[in-house]
């Protein structure tokens, strides 16, 4: 069965380039990111891992830890971070975890048997520090994800985590958002939302970003 939004992601214990990953221990109150890869030494892979070792500083801002999966072995998945290095300038500062015997694809559905029976899709999981899962995304094997795009759903969803807001079309990080419907007593608004708000539609209000 599919993962759905909301559920607890299924835990595992698998070898990785940093050494075995217990999933919920290694998470802690951390959020994660799951995101897997066809196979090593395949080229979009390549500079996806660069990009995500490029970008982890403003992960740790976010208190999100980075883990990406591929079905081979940690002595491949050795080799190939040297090409990583090489070729996209920049360290693996984050673990690859070791699927040979395809566990974890099969756990998390990674592996789509009418586009490959062997080889798992680019997925992605945003997982919250109390293991469960946020978003999914699949992408076809050809297309390289982008992962500002998922830089700012983990804003979107630390935001309304902690805010009576949601986050509009094309949001990012300092833009206006949208006050949630349920919420309608005015002396509770003007308490949440001192800097105001403007009323579109009785169902579409905006407000500044409550914590910027």
């Amino acid at each position: 069965m599919a993962i759905q939004l909301g559920d607890i992601a299924p835990d595992f214990t698998q070898d990785s380039t940093q050494g075995p990953i217990h999933f919920h221990e290694w998470l802690g109150k951390s959020w994660g990111i799951l995101f897997s890869h066809p196979k090593d030494f395949t080229p979009v892979c390549t500079t996806e891992l660069g990009a995500v070792a490029k970008l982890k500083p403003e992960f740790d801002k976010r208190n999100v830890k980075v883990l990406a999966v591929s079905v081979d072995d940690v002595a491949s998945h050795g080799k190939w971070s040297g090409d990583i290095e090489e070729t996209q300038g920049t360290k693996l500062n984050y673990p690859i975890l070791a699927d040979p015997d395809r566990k974890v694809s099969t756990l998390y559905g990674m592996i789509h048997p009418n586009a490959n029976d062997t080889l798992t899709v680019r997925s992605v999981f945003i997982i919250d520090p109390n293991k469960k899962v946020r978003l999914t995304l699949t992408y076809p094997a050809s297309t390289g994800r982008n992962f500002d795009e998922i830089l700012r759903v983990i804003d979107s969803l630390q935001l309304t985590d902690s805010h009576s807001v949601a986050t509009p079309a094309n949001w990012k990080d300092g833009d206006d958002v949208i006050i949630v419907p349920s919420l309608q007593d005015p002396e509770v608004l003007k308490q949440k939302f001192p800097k105001g708000y403007k009323v579109v539609k009785p169902y579409l209000r905006t407000t500044p970003q409550p914590n910027k």
